[in-house]
């Protein structure tokens, strides 16, 4: 126990000393050899999420050392600059603890955390708290519910043992090398194994402690998997579906191939099966998942698509805004990350770009970017309050659903998340979606103006917008028509043209008064509802 004294002693310094934990790699080679604390995080592409983490970890330890599991992407620059120490780490499990018993060589204490098991790295003093009241090991999963790839293995808790997934790993440095003298191979079932045989105090925490994720178990939570000939991915995407999902609401959008029998046979009782007889389109399937949410009486149902895109260890990411209540309906928004350009093509981000901007105008949330991500949670209330039979039925759903939460006062939340892109073939094309999809958001607009400014409420942008889109297009067609008469050498009134830049410049003007009002109006309602809660 004399080490604790010291630890406590040597995270108060950290704490009080900002400038030491957040230190360069070069200055981390310069301190002692001998560390009180170094924490081991494995990690490959989380550059959205690495910094962070990064961050807690040394509020904690004097020493973070993340281990490079192949990242193709800027994981370990970001790393670096948080001021952990990359190590390349290929291997996989043996190579880890390799490194884990290396740094126990110069430390009194270390600790691994798989972070796709454990999500919130600040639960990490409940992981050193076993230690404190003298174990010699801290194990468990919290909350390796979410797909996790680590070994199966037993872990033992004096007359209980676990079979659950290893999501944290923390040891004293001098039991770390009692345990592994002698032993060329390592894994974490041999380590625990030989902890049990050498007599030491070993520790299991369960997910179940866990307040925060408490909340997933505590919510009926269903997930809607439209499938429309995806007989390669369907049963990956079902097998990373996290167990906190209470029904998985699988719609298949008329698929000749094997997708349907794939899922009959997938065996999990969660799951629901609807067939489409004929194709209905991506949006018509969603909306049938929704109505089968509905009935089984979700409180939250989020949308992950049959072609495994969508990262399942976001999902929480997704949900929590809603159970918080700071979110009506969340999204993911892959806009904001560098990989999104290179995962897609140019014409297809420059289609994304625009009609992040159309959906912006017509739907009124002017915050809210890559509207095309399917990736999304939303409440049952909201789903309560629209008419989901009017859901537009293609692809352009989600940007139909926007125009519809918004003239209800839904609150939307976007949620930054990288992209994914694997084995799936996108099915859209932007240079058909974008000519079908323009004129419903403008309908969509029309619609929204009317029942949010007119029906339910009233403001004057709306006489804005009016005036604005009858004088914009008459002064173009004043222009126009000048031009062809200019053509024809036909005389022209000297005013002629002072009139149609006159009418013109009207017309965009009351166009972004309109605009100004309306971004106005979504501001002041985030702000109240945000004081009110």
């Amino acid at each position: 126990m004399g080490l604790f004294p010291a630890l406590s002693l040597g995270l108060n310094s950290l704490i009080s000393d900002p400038i030491s934990i957040v230190s360069s790699p070069t200055q981390l080679t310069d301190r002692l050899l001998r560390h009180e604390f170094t924490v081991l995080i494995p990690a490959q592409n989380e550059e959205t999420s690495i910094g962070s983490k990064v961050l807690i970890a040394a509020s904690y330890a004097d020493r973070v050392l993340v281990l490079d599991k192949g990242s193709t992407d800027r994981t370990m620059e970001v790393a670096a600059l948080g001021g952990a120490r990359v190590v390349p780490a290929s291997g996989g499990e043996e190579a880890l603890l390799n490194i884990l018993y290396k740094a126990s060589l110069d430390s009194e204490l270390v600790v691994l955390i798989y972070p796709e098991c454990m999500q919130d790295i600040d639960l990490l003093s409940h992981v050193l708290e076993p230690l404190r009241q003298g174990f010699d090991l801290s194990v468990g999963s919290w909350p390796c519910r979410i797909s996790c790839e680590q070994e199966t293995i037993m872990l033992y808790n004096g007359k209980n043992t676990f079979k659950e997934k290893i999501g944290f790993l923390a040891i004293t440095a001098d039991s770390l090398q009692k345990i592994s003298s002698g032993r060329e191979h390592l894994s974490l079932k041999s380590l625990l194994s030989a902890a049990k045989t050498e007599g030491l105090k070993v520790n299991y925490l369960s997910f179940d402690v866990d307040p925060i994720f408490r909340k997933l178990e505590s919510t009926r939570i269903g997930v809607v998997v439209p499938a429309y000939n995806e007989e390669l991915l369907i049963g990956e995407t079902l097998s990373g579906i996290p167990e906190y999902v209470d029904r998985i609401y699988v719609i298949d959008d008329g698929s000749t191939d094997r997708t349907g029998e794939i899922v009959k046979k997938f065996g999990d009782s969660r799951v629901v099966y609807l067939r489409h007889q004929v194709n209905k389109g991506v949006g018509a399937g969603i909306i049938d998942g929704y109505k089968l949410a509905l009935k089984d009486e979700m409180d939250v149902v989020a949308v992950m698509a049959g072609d495994n895109q969508m990262d399942p260890v976001q999902l929480p990411r997704l949900i929590f805004p809603i159970i918080e209540g700071r979110a009506d309906y969340t999204k993911g928004n892959r806009l904001l990350t560098d990989d999104f350009m290179t995962g897609m093509s140019r014409w297809r981000s420059f289609g994304n770009l625009l009609l992040s901007f159309i959906t912006k105008i017509g739907s009124g949330y002017w915050q809210v970017m890559d509207p095309q991500n399917g990736y999304t949670a939303i409440s049952r209330q909201a789903l309560e309050v629209i008419d989901l039979d009017s859901v537009y039925p293609y692809y352009g759903y989600c940007n139909d659903l926007l125009i519809k939460l918004n003239a209800f006062g839904m609150r939307v939340m976007d949620v930054v998340m990288p992209a994914r892109y694997g084995n799936e073939k996108s099915k859209i094309r932007y240079s058909k979606f974008i000519r079908k999809v323009a004129p419903m958001i403008f309908r969509g607009f029309l619609w929204r103006l009317r029942v949010k400014y007119t029906v339910l409420d009233f403001h004057p942008l709306v006489l804005f917008y009016f005036l604005g889109m009858l004088a914009l297009p008459m002064g173009v067609l004043l222009g126009l028509w000048g031009f062809f008469q200019m053509l024809l050498q036909h005389p022209l009134p000297s005013y002629y043209p002072l009139l149609g830049f006159l009418v013109l410049g009207t017309g965009l003007q009351m166009l972004l008064f309109g605009m100004l009002f309306d971004m106005q109006v979504e501001k002041k309602r985030n702000e109240r509802v945000g004081f009110a809660r």
